[in-house]
């Protein structure tokens, strides 16, 4: 059973929380504050961790932090704190998603099945192979296929898609691709990326409005859509 741990103070979040998330089939634990969700997030082994930031011994930045230092476990922020720059932080920092209170129950089920598809979908990708019957990407041989037939990409493109599918379901933000494909001089030359997401999706015949591989997070990054 999957294992969900809930690290925020406010009970009545808590309490809807776990009574949603327990109908779906989820095991609920929960922790109050930062302390106990640090000892919680290594002793009980939950397969996902949603934060509040706003707790009442420390800051959820630092629990993130000390989360991922001992162990390697997703975790959803789940905060009032709204604005652009603060979900690039928590993103860049190494959250799996970010979502903003008051939030709607089916979203964020539905961000939580992306995110148990991602890790499933990574952990069986030993090959570096990916094939859904429509498209395929070979990482060992540095090749793509869209209806079996060969899609050229420029080395920006393959650096992009590689850079997105090495996270399947994961909101990467624009920043980080920046600096790692263009180089941390060019963070703010979000234009770069834009035109080759745009190429990308021409190439691989991908609706932006209605994407099935390449999704937009306006203003944030870009994720490369598992199945749910």
């Amino acid at each position: 059973m999957t294992r969900i741990l809930i690290i925020d103070d406010e009970p009545q979040i808590i309490r809807f929380l776990t009574i949603s998330l327990s109908s779906q089939g989820y095991d609920v634990i929960e922790a109050r504050d930062g302390k106990t969700g640090i000892a919680q997030a290594v002793l009980a082994e939950p397969d996902i961790v949603i934060l509040d930031l706003g707790l009442p011994d420390m800051d959820g930045k630092q629990v993130m932090r000390e989360i991922h230092l001992v162990k390697k476990v997703p975790v959803l922020v789940l905060s009032v704190r709204s604005s652009e720059q603060e979900k690039v932080q928590l993103l860049d920092m190494g959250a799996e998603d970010y979502v903003v209170k008051p939030f709607s129950v089916n979203e964020l089920l539905a961000r939580i099945r992306r995110i148990l598809a991602s890790r499933a979908s990574a952990e069986t990708a030993q090959d570096r192979r990916f094939d859904d019957g429509r498209l395929v990407v070979d990482f060992a041989a540095r090749q793509v296929s869209l209806q079996d037939h060969t899609v050229s990409l420029t080395k920006k493109e393959w650096a992009v898609l590689e850079m997105l599918m090495a996270s399947p379901g994961k909101l990467v933000t624009q920043s980080a691709l920046l600096a790692n494909i263009w180089g941390p001089t060019h963070v703010n030359d979000s234009q770069y990326l834009r035109n080759i997401v745009r190429q990308l999706r021409i190439k691989l015949q991908d609706d932006a409005s209605n994407p099935t591989y390449l999704e937009t997070e306006p203003g944030i990054g870009y994720r490369f859509l598992v199945q749910s």
